[in-house]
């Protein structure tokens, strides 16, 4: 499944009134974390297709994103369920940690 990328605009409707799970990475260009994330989610992505929606989004895009969920560290991996955050990881993590994680709220 393609990785949504979330903006202001689009979030409500990608994210928090979604059906399925949705895992939102916030990730900066010059980070050099998250492009060592990148890659991970990307295969997230790609695994949990159909159960797990994924989106992205550019803090540097989309301050207000990142002020609303009070982004402080990135990378910063949050799952939403039915509207709400139900989990967050923070940093660099294994795919095993982060499907750990998705599968615990499936």
């Amino acid at each position: 499944m393609a990785i949504v990328t979330l903006t202001k605009d689009n979030f409500q409707q990608e994210v928090m009134q979604a059906t399925e799970p949705v895992l939102v990475d916030f990730w900066a260009s010059w980070c050099g974390p998250c492009r060592m994330l990148s890659p991970i989610v990307d295969q997230l992505a790609e695994e949990l297709g159909g159960k797990v929606k994924v989106g992205k989004v550019n803090v540097d895009d989309e301050q207000a994103l990142a002020e609303q969920f009070r982004i402080m560290t990135i990378p910063t991996l949050m799952l939403f369920k039915g509207g709400q955050q139900v989990a967050a990881s923070v940093g660099v993590k294994s795919k095993a940690d982060l499907l750990d994680m998705v599968n615990s709220a499936l």
